[in-house]
């Protein structure tokens, strides 16, 4: 039939030429792609051509602007995409790398922390550093913590056999409260001692009980008196003990050493001065004096070699401990104190002894209402525990019976 159709009556035939296909860029062979139409924004627009329209040869892809459109000029390249990137349905396709575009530079910044560290902790280099850095970080926790808390809880004062405490020690250091209702001790009179409180002021109150004596303790024997009643302990001796504790409130106001404590240590060391059937005078010298056992490393005793050619002990190959409170010849050498205020150092003398003892217990700074410091300068004072414990002891006894 060729190209013959069939016309209806009265209807024109129309001759319509083919679009003759777009020429191929000079050096490449075959026939051009023919661009997609492009999307409209508004679904109800036609293809109808416009008066500003491209010419129809320029449609077909023989100007410039088809081969812009074709996606051979650079108009094309700017205003559209290629049409693999817009799949169906007009949404964009997710690349896998989406969200590191939108995520914040810090967070970016710690999440590539963490992945190089989890990376390498994965190599040999890290799984031999990592234990050791956990290791230190712990460390350095736990020494700054001690720092912080261990001087705060060991510098804090507790009561102790010193202040005369009700409860019994647990793990060696006493614990409670301060004794309620502990006697009170008189002020001291002006000028107690030529030697260390010749600086004192205080006026005494109360009638001097044992007169004649020229003891500055006899202030104190109101007070001796009342409580020798309840603790057993001669008035004597009292005075002495309860005397230190007001010099040495002068002399080392920190040390706060109680009377109780002295008073526990002289009758651990000699029964207050009556050991070996010795008695104390009313100037609280002993009679006969008290001489220990020779410190020749017999019978459970240290070696000690004599230390002042036997004029107080009378022995001149070892030392022996002497007087009420038992100092070794060399240790009263050093801290031999004048109680009295005779004007001689005498170990065998209550007042001597019990203030050289307190000066004793009192040195480098010690303040004995702190557990620690009570019991460091007890043992220094004779270095054996079970020592300690039994002057713990006595002490607490005193005390409760004190404000009985």
């Amino acid at each position: 039939m060729g190209d013959t159709r069939r016309v209806v009556d009265g209807e024109e035939r129309m001759t319509v030429r083919p679009l003759r296909p777009a020429a191929p860029p000079d050096g490449e062979a075959g026939p051009r792609p023919v661009p997609k139409p492009r999307r409209t924004a508004d679904p109800g627009a036609t293809n109808a051509p416009t008066p500003d329209a491209e010419p129809a040869d320029a449609r077909a892809g023989t100007g410039t602007t088809a081969d812009a459109r074709a996606g051979t000029g650079t108009t094309a390249d700017a205003t559209a995409k290629p049409a693999k990137d817009e799949p169906a349905g007009g949404r964009r396709r997710r690349t896998p790398f989406a969200h590191a575009v939108r995520m914040p530079a810090t967070r970016r910044v710690v999440v590539g922390a963490a992945r190089a560290t989890h990376a390498w902790s994965r190599r040999p280099s890290g799984r031999t550093t990592l234990p050791g850095l956990f290791l230190l970080v712990l460390v350095a926790a736990t020494a700054t913590a001690g720092a912080l808390l261990v001087p705060a809880a060991i510098r804090k004062p507790q009561p102790v056999a010193v202040d005369a405490t009700a409860s019994a020690p647990v793990n060696g250091v006493p614990e409670g409260g301060a004794a309620p209702g502990a006697t009170a001790l008189p002020p001291v009179p002006p000028g107690a001692t030529g030697d260390p409180a010749a600086t004192l002021t205080a006026v005494p109150t109360g009638p001097v009980d044992v007169p004649g004596t020229g003891r500055p303790s006899d202030a104190l024997a109101g007070w001796a008196q009342q409580v020798s009643q309840r603790t057993g302990i001669p008035v004597v001796a009292l005075q002495a003990y309860g005397y230190t504790e007001r010099v040495l409130e002068q002399t080392h106001r920190s040390c706060q050493l109680s009377w109780t404590t002295l008073a526990a240590i002289g009758y651990v060391e000699s029964r207050h001065g009556s050991a070996n059937g010795a008695t104390l005078r009313p100037d609280g010298v002993s009679a006969p004096e008290i001489i220990g056992p020779p410190l020749n490393g017999q019978g459970g005793t240290s070696r000690v070699p004599d230390s002042d050619q036997g004029q107080l002990d009378r022995d001149s190959v070892w030392d022996h401990a002497i007087g009420p409170m038992q100092f070794i010849p060399g240790t009263w050498q050093s801290v031999g104190a004048d109680g009295d205020n005779d004007g001689v150092r005498n170990p065998h003398d209550i007042d001597d002894a019990a203030l050289a003892a307190g000066d004793y217990l009192c040195q480098g700074g010690r303040n004995l209402s702190i557990p620690g410091d009570w019991w460091g300068a007890v043992l220094s004072y004779n270095d054996v525990r079970r020592y300690a414990q039994d002057v713990f002891d006595k002490a607490n006894e005193y005390g409760r019976q004190s404000r009985t």
